[in-house]
Parts: structure tokens; C-alpha cells; sequence
């Protein structure tokens, strides 16, 4: 794997990328944390297996936790040898395998600090951000976008807005800045980009690379001095992107997802 993390590493990057996208209702049993957000993102609704265990006294509760919220069992999985056990569980159990996202990171060298003329930076997202990014990404309606809001709430960041010519809003971003990552007296914090969305209108015309260059800059006015983000294996061109902007490739994960149960039909 191109530029594969080290186990340190890898369990900082986990343990930043929950506090970045933190679910609502969650609880830990036998290392694994259950997470759960109404359906809302894969990732808030996913047990992350913080601890490697591979445990089907653990696999049965977290059966019933998410029965109990009626969702789906679905686990984030990295892809790393801690995760072999776990996955031949899982296998075991034919959950599926869905939607294989890479992680990219890049250091802050060479980043010039202040403001990207244009780019509009606060500390909540206005509603011209939400719909933006809700049109582009988002799965629902007005419920669903307000679970959302709860989300992007629960940790500190930085929102991202640049306008077309005409006013309309062309694209959007967040850095999460989670709890912990950033210390005035630790050098060296991390920060993380996340709801890249472009206006289909407005694509290919830059606007892309313009927030993120603004969100790194707003990040080393900060204090990070690292930065992480996601994409899925299949957008291409979001990794040419992030390529370009000197993000590499450090781990993978995907979803894992077990299989729907058919009710009893029949009299």
C-alpha cells in the first residue's frame, strides 16, 4: 500500500477521524464503540473497532445494540493486520463489503498562512453551506439534514464558502480542529478535511482547489501542523486533487455490512 501508516499512526488517524465526525449516541463494549446518528453517514452509524477483538459474544451484543435502534450492523474496518481476526469473523458471518475509502495525509510544510482572497471562513456553517453541501452529499430530507447539523456540531471547525460571480454559492468545505489535536503546548497538531462539494453547475473551474488551499491555510493559522483526509476508492478525480495538493495515501478502510434478514413470510 502506497505510503502505508505505521500502528501509531494509524490508531491516532482512527481515534481523530471519531472525534471529528462524533454520532450522537454511542457506547463502548469489549473495545468496540457503537455509534449511532438516525442513519445519517455510514460513519456515525458503524462500529469502529477501536481494540482488536474478534469476539462472537461481542459480535451478538452489537447485533442487538443496533437491532434495538433498528439500523443495520455495519463495522469500519482498517486495513491493517490488527484487523485480520475481526475480518475472518465477519467473513464467517457474510457481511459484505462496501464503500473502500482512502486516507490521505500531508504536513503543513509549505503552506503559506492567511487568508485565500474570495473564501469566506467561519467557525459554524452558515444555511447557504449547509444546503450546498447537503444538495451535493447528503441523503434526506430536513430530519436528516438537521441530524447532520448535530454532528458537524460536536466538534470544533472551520467552514469554508466561495462564491461564483453571481453571488451563488459554488463550493464548500470544513476542517475539524477535534478536541485534543491541537495543544499550545504540544507543537504539531493535526486537522481534518472534511464535506468537499462543488456545485455540479460550478465544476472544474478551480473552486475545489481554492477551498481546500483556504482550509490549509486556516488550519496553520491554527496551529496544525498535520492534516488528514478521506476519499472513496472510486472518485478519482477528488484524488487527483488532493494528489495535487500533496496528499499521499497512509491507510484504507471500507464498510462492513451484515446481511439483511428476511422476515417470516407466510401464514
Amino acid at each position: 500500500m502506497a505510503g502505508e501508516a505505521n500502528p501509531v499512526e494509524a490508531g491516532l488517524l482512527e481515534e481523530l477521524m471519531d472525534r471529528a465526525w462524533p454520532a450522537p449516541d454511542r457506547e463502548e463494549v469489549a473495545g468496540w464503540v457503537m455509534r449511532s446518528a438516525g442513519g445519517v453517514t455510514q460513519r456515525a452509524n458503524s462500529v469502529w473497532p477501536r481494540a482488536a477483538v474478534a469476539d462472537a459474544a461481542a459480535l451478538r451484543a452489537a447485533t442487538l445494540w443496533y437491532r434495538s435502534r433498528r439500523l443495520p450492523l455495519i463495522f469500519q474496518v482498517f486495513d491493517d493486520p490488527r484487523s485480520a481476526e475481526l475480518n475472518a469473523l465477519l467473513d464467517a458471518g457474510g457481511f459484505t463489503r462496501q464503500s473502500e475509502t482512502f486516507i490521505m495525509t500531508r504536513g503543513a510544510e509549505g503552506i503559506p498562512p492567511g487568508a485565500v482572497p474570495g473564501v469566506e471562513i467561519s467557525d459554524t456553517p452558515s444555511e447557504e453551506w449547509l444546503r450546498l453541501w447537503w444538495t451535493v452529499d447528503g441523503r434526506g430530507g430536513d430530519t436528516e439534514l438537521e441530524i447532520a447539523r448535530g454532528i458537524l456540531a460536536g466538534c470544533p471547525s472551520l467552514y469554508a464558502l466561495l462564491r461564483a460571480d453571481d453571488g451563488v454559492p459554488a463550493a464548500v468545505g470544513r476542517l475539524a480542529l477535534p478536541p485534543g489535536a491541537l495543544r499550545a503546548d504540544i507543537p504539531g497538531g493535526w486537522g481534518g478535511i472534511y464535506c468537499m462539494a462543488t456545485g455540479p453547475e460550478h465544476r472544474r473551474q478551480r473552486y475545489a482547489r481554492r477551498i481546500l488551499d483556504a482550509l490549509l491555510s486556516a488550519g496553520v493559522d491554527n496551529g496544525a501542523a498535520d492534516f488528514w483526509l478521506m476519499v472513496t476508492a472510486g472518485n478519482t478525480a477528488a484524488q487527483s486533487l488532493y494528489a495535487g495538493a500533496g496528499f499521499v495515501e497512509r491507510g484504507r478502510y471500507l464498510y462492513r455490512q451484515a446481511p439483511l434478514q428476511r422476515a417470516l413470510s407466510g401464514c
